[in-house]
């Protein structure tokens, strides 16, 4: 496929981050000549925080995260793409069974300290000699870069996806790298993706899943692009504790807000990196609500828009036809007055008060929507409510993509 019209000019430059080691392998999951299994390796007393699917069908992974989570530590991380192994039964859960006591065995750490995701075709279980196989040839093999560990976990993605940032806690700096995978089967139901961060900070378990609770809620949770969730998604966070910082225990400790900041700040980059990618995109489309009754009215609302496929795909069409962003409003089920209503594309207000604006001159929209960035915004006029969201317009590039997936 080619490179997504919406990527970065080029893979960001990250830092190493202690306690972390990265490998990776080809299994041979599909018929293809790539990698396809990743294998980090945490020092011990790495802590570790995660969000999974909503999804009532889970793989088995994401079944095995949520268990292990509440244990808040970490030895080791396997994921593999091409095959979900989700909807697989007893099957599915003898692979991630097999796949965690290989680990452990090998690394000497209990089975629910390894944690394990796949991705790719739903209903073929993940075959274990593969599974078990890959599992011993990336146990010995070279260490390798985020660029690679990135690559290995894409499936219909064009580019590999990653981010970085960093927060001064007591005087010290901590590092965060993290990579992901999305471009197709993304909605704003958790975690609508793979993904995975790493830091250096050290900082208590419980902290760490009340913060990344909080960074997705506004970010990963903030995305779609074709409003359909995945069986498998999952974001992992895991902290090694190698930086040399004062632990924080609390939200109230020296530096808890910066390194706050710095898990948000990369969670909103990986999400946005996803939408860049997401499947046939030729426009990354954000979209404001304010004025709503509440934020999470005012998320409900703009989530309709992003999900619409006429406004999607007249977007696609760089059509300036905001008649669909009204319908979007008026279906989303959240109180709405259709004579409050404002609605801007860019910086042009289009309609206001239930009307369109008079004298609406649409040469300013059309030139807006023929940029790769599209912004819309919506006034419901009713309260204090705001949010936004991210999506991607809807090309028949989704179509072939989606067709074809399985051959």
């Amino acid at each position: 496929m080619d490179r997504s019209p919406l990527a970065p000019a080029s893979f960001p430059a990250l830092p190493a981050i202690a306690g972390v080691r990265v490998a990776v392998t080809r299994a041979g999951y599909k018929n293809w000549e790539r990698n396809d299994l990743t294998f980090v390796a945490f020092d011990e007393g790495t802590a570790v925080a995660g969000v999974t699917t909503k999804s009532k069908c889970p793989s088995p992974e994401v079944e095995w995260c949520r268990a292990a989570l509440p244990l808040g530590r970490a030895r080791a991380l396997v994921v593999n793409a091409g095959n979900s192994n989700a909807f697989t039964g007893s099957r599915g859960r003898a692979a991630v069974e097999a796949i965690t006591a290989r680990v452990a065995g090998a690394i000497g750490c209990q089975p629910s300290d390894v944690f394990v995701a796949s991705t790719g075709v739903i209903g073929v279980p993940l075959p274990i000699d593969k599974a078990e196989a890959g599992i011993d040839a990336v146990l010995t093999a070279p260490e390798a870069g985020w660029e690679a560990a990135a690559a290995t976990i894409m499936t219909t993605d064009t580019f590999a996806k990653a981010a970085t940032a960093s927060a001064m806690i007591g005087g010290r700096k901590v590092e965060l790298v993290g990579i992901i995978k999305g471009s197709g089967m993304i909605a704003p139901d958790m975690a609508t993706m793979l993904g995975f961060i790493f830091t250096d900070a050290a900082i208590a378990p419980g902290l760490l899943q009340a913060m990344l609770d909080q960074a997705n809620g506004k970010s990963f949770s903030c995305i779609t692009v074709d409003g359909d969730t995945s069986t498998s998604d999952t974001v992992l966070a895991f902290a090694t504790g190698k930086a040399g910082n004062d632990p924080i225990e609390t939200i109230d400790d020296a530096g808890a807000d910066a390194f706050q900041a710095a898990l948000a700040d990369i969670c909103l980059q990986l999400a946005h990196l996803v939408v860049r990618d997401g499947e046939g995109a030729s426009k990354f489309i954000s979209i404001t609500v304010e004025g709503a009754e509440s934020d999470g009215s005012a998320q409900r609302v703009a989530l309709s828009i992003a999900n619409s496929p006429l406004v999607k795909t007249a977007i696609a069409g760089e059509d300036a036809n905001w008649g669909r962003v009204v319908m979007a409003v008026g279906k989303a089920g959240e109180p709405a007055e259709r004579d409050k209503l404002s609605i801007r594309f860019g910086a042009t207000q289009v309609a206001r008060g239930g009307l369109a604006v008079e004298g609406y001159d649409e040469a300013p929209v059309a030139a807006h929507l023929k940029g790769k960035d599209v912004d819309i915004g919506v006034d419901l006029g009713l309260g204090n409510g705001r949010a936004t969201v991210w999506t991607c317009d809807l090309t028949h590039g989704y179509i072939s993509i989606n067709a074809d997936y399985r051959s």
